[in-house]
């Protein structure tokens, strides 16, 4: 696709240097790339569209501006393009958003420090370890520490000014033997220090300093006959054994590496992970990544290494990979070993990855014969339709004695809620309680628009109610002219009917169908949405009634005290003072003296 003038006046100022450039459509940028020429990369899009792919194309018919950042070096430009995918998550770049904060575990930063697990690592001194990918292996890892080590659980400040005061009291986790009660100065820093560091060694994954100080203890107790503390201290000892059984060793000669493989479908790419400290896997990642611009496995992985390297604060300066990778990062060893130890390591990662894709493939697969097509299917032949459902709206009236009337339409795409697309409608042109002429409103409304907006109209209308606005919402279609593209049907709440346009018969349809069951769902979250708009309204109303009744108390005044106190009922139990202090003392008065008189009345309590 040639370039507009206006880019192609942008192209051929870019200058033949290392960087960054994004790609904007009218909004937003919608794509970062790298290049080790910025205007040889750029025009490429442009100039060899014959050999783009269709996602490439969308892509840069989308485009409507460019910018670039001049980097030194090709490695600068890898890290700020991560950098700034990871900023902007623009619609065209992979990346790896999961939502996810990991958790920590935490050596606090304090006298007689506390064993802790944390999702916010704060640069305080305190020595976190992690993040862990599995809460369940880091609450394990915890639980084998405070197994083998009585620490404080207590936040108190353990000063020796304070410990010297008596300001503290041992509490049960004292007695129950938790805890060594160093509040109380029990045990002495020293001591207690030399405890933590061994948990450092355990937590860094090195269990032959805490193995060795165990070891050595018991055989004193031993020798020395206190034959119950040696077998304590043995407990601790096959506690530590145990969990280096159920470790992941992989060698005793290899150190820290990073282990990566991947392996794609057209639509996805499945990465694992592995974190190697000391010879044991410490971590382990499995995903899923949904390609954008049909990128290839290299591109992947790049961005997958950089970014799960980042993820899990991994340091590790080599890295094994299951396809050739370069990475413009300096200090980085990256193979693809093929005998050993490393290969049996790289099989074990693939291997994950493996299960991953056919896992999800399965899943996808069954997918396509199960729930939403077939519900489609049978709503198609149950309602004798001439197109699948793919897109049903469903409309819903809701007023109370007339108050605050409203209408909400709620959205199913492919049998399934799409939010994003819930209205909820005042109604503008109706005066009372009018279910009938509300309809006629609202279904004119939506249809109108999206005939303007020209977007794509539902296959199926479902009107909650029956003949009555079934027939309203049939006028509304003919008076837009769209009356007969579309299929629309009410359904009765008494009976579950399903009536149709001129027919005087209503539909009866199974009550097991799935199709019914579609149907009630979709018109009970009509009327739930609908609902919930007329309560808060509603509430709104009466909050506001109630409060701006008062005369000279003025609206601003009103509604600064309803944004502080949330309701009226809080803002009759404010004394003189605490409502002078909030709007003076006059309107204090004033409105002491209209809350007298509504309790001399016996007014009901305001909501």
């Amino acid at each position: 696709m040639p370039a507009n003038d206006r880019l192609k006046d942008i192209i051929s100022h870019l200058p033949h240097k290392p960087g960054i450039y994004k790609f904007f459509d009218d909004h937003q940028i919608i794509y970062v790339g790298k290049a080790v020429d910025i205007r040889k990369r750029v025009s490429s899009y442009f100039n060899k569209s014959n050999q783009h792919n269709k996602k490439t194309l969308k892509l840069i018919s989308n485009i409507r501006n460019i910018e670039f950042t001049i980097v030194d070096t090709e490695s600068d430009a890898f890290l700020l393009e991560n950098s700034l995918i990871k900023q902007h998550q623009p619609k065209y770049n992979i990346l790896l958003k999961d939502g996810k904060t990991y958790p920590y575990i935490c050596i606090t930063n304090e006298r007689f420090p506390r064993v802790i697990s944390t999702r916010n690592k704060i640069a305080d001194g305190s020595k976190y370890f992690g993040p862990y990918a599995s809460i369940t292996a880091m609450n394990v890892l915890l639980e084998m520490v405070r197994s083998l080590y009585p620490l404080r659980t207590c936040t108190y400040n353990l000063s020796p000014e304070n410990i010297a005061k008596g300001k503290f009291k041992v509490c049960l986790e004292y007695h129950i033997g938790n805890c060594k009660g160093p509040c109380e100065d029990l045990i002495d820093e020293e001591s207690y220090n030399l405890h933590i560091q061994q948990i450092r060694s355990i937590l860094s994954g090195n269990l032959g300093t805490a193995k060795n100080y165990f070891k050595d203890k018991m055989m004193e107790a031993a020798q020395e006959m206190q034959y119950e503390l040696a077998h304590s201290f043995k407990q601790k000892l096959d506690i530590l054994e145990d969990f280096q059984a159920k470790s992941t060793v992989v060698s005793n000669t290899l150190t820290n590496i990073d282990v990566f493989s991947i392996t794609s479908n057209e639509k996805c790419a499945f990465v694992n992970y592995l974190k190697v400290v000391n010879g044991s896997i410490i971590q382990t990642q499995s995903l899923e990544i949904q390609k954008k611009l049909d990128e290839t496995d290299e591109e992947i992985l790049a961005s997958m290494v950089v970014q799960l390297r980042h993820e899990f604060e991994s340091d590790s300066k080599e890295i094994l990979v299951n396809i050739e990778l370069t990475l413009p990062l300096d200090g980085l060893t990256i193979t693809v070993p093929q005998i050993g130890d490393k290969r049996k390591l790289l099989n074990l990662s693939l291997k994950n990855a493996m299960y991953l894709r056919k896992e999800k493939e399965s899943m996808n697969e069954k997918a396509k014969d199960t729930n939403e097509v077939r519900i489609m299917e049978t709503m198609k032949k149950d309602l004798k339709l001439a197109e699948l459902p793919k897109h049903i709206e469903c409309f819903d009236n809701s007023n109370f004695q007339g108050d605050n009337p409203v209408a909400s339409m709620v959205c199913f795409r492919n049998a399934k809620a799409s939010k994003k697309d819930y209205r909820h409608f005042n109604i503008k042109t109706v005066v009372g309680p009018d279910d009938f002429a509300s309809m006629y409103e609202i279904v004119t409304r939506r249809y109108r628009r999206l005939l303007d907006e020209g977007t794509p109209l539902p296959q199926l209308i479902i009107i909650d109610g029956g003949k009555g606005q079934l027939g309203m919402a049939v006028k509304a279609l003919k008076d837009l002219g769209i009356y007969g593209r579309m299929a629309v049907v009410g359904i009765a709440k008494r009976l579950e009917e399903i009536f149709y346009p001129g027919d005087t018969l209503p539909l009866y349809i199974d009550k097991k169908s799935e199709s019914l069951r579609l149907i009630q769902r979709i018109r009970n979250e009509a009327h739930r949405f609908a609902i919930t708009f007329h309560r808060s309204k509603r509430d709104a109303g009466t909050l506001k009634t109630e409060i701006t009744e008062v005369k000279g108390l003025g609206k601003a005044t009103a509604d600064k005290l309803l944004a502080k106190f949330k309701s009226v009922k809080k803002i009759r139990e404010l004394s003189e003072g605490e409502l002078t202090a909030e709007i003076g003392k006059s309107k204090a008065r004033i409105l002491l003296e209209y809350f007298g008189n509504q309790t001399n009345r016996s007014a009901p309590a305001a909501i």
